[in-house]
């Protein structure tokens, strides 16, 4: 019988490092690429000061993902909010699905962000949708 490989899923926050300019765009295509290729799913809301990111994978994968981010100068104050092992991705197939800067109107864009986030655990949907409401 083969064995699943365990999940760790890993919620942080951080603050944009003062003078930076977020290039929204870049920092996506990177972290799909580079997810793909680790096998990391999860999910990015940024509110012009802060970031945060839940991500899925092999414990390997996210442990080399999150020390690259804490070296990443673009942001600091990156602090670790929860990390455990889970037995399904929560973000399915999402290389990183992203939640942000939009035109959207803002109570479209919570509840749309709720939608998304509806079969998340109750302790990490409670932390996703009280960032979602400050975008």
């Amino acid at each position: 019988m083969t064995r699943t490989p365990l999940i760790e899923q890993l919620l942080y926050i951080s603050t944009v490092s003062p003078n930076e300019t977020v290039d929204l765009a870049t920092i996506l295509a990177t972290a799909r690429r580079n997810n793909r290729a680790n096998g990391i799913t999860g999910l990015l809301m940024y509110n012009c000061k802060r970031f945060l990111q839940v991500l899925e994978g092999p414990a390997d994968a996210i442990d080399a993902t999150f020390n690259r981010i804490r070296r990443d100068t673009r942001h600091r104050g990156q602090v670790l909010l929860a990390r455990k092992t889970i037995d399904q991705r929560e973000f399915g197939d999402w290389s990183m699905d992203f939640r942000g800067e939009t035109n959207q109107d803002a109570d479209a864009l919570y509840d749309t962000i709720c939608a998304k986030i509806a079969n998340a655990s109750p302790n990490l949907r409670a932390e996703l949708t009280a960032f979602a409401s400050q975008i």
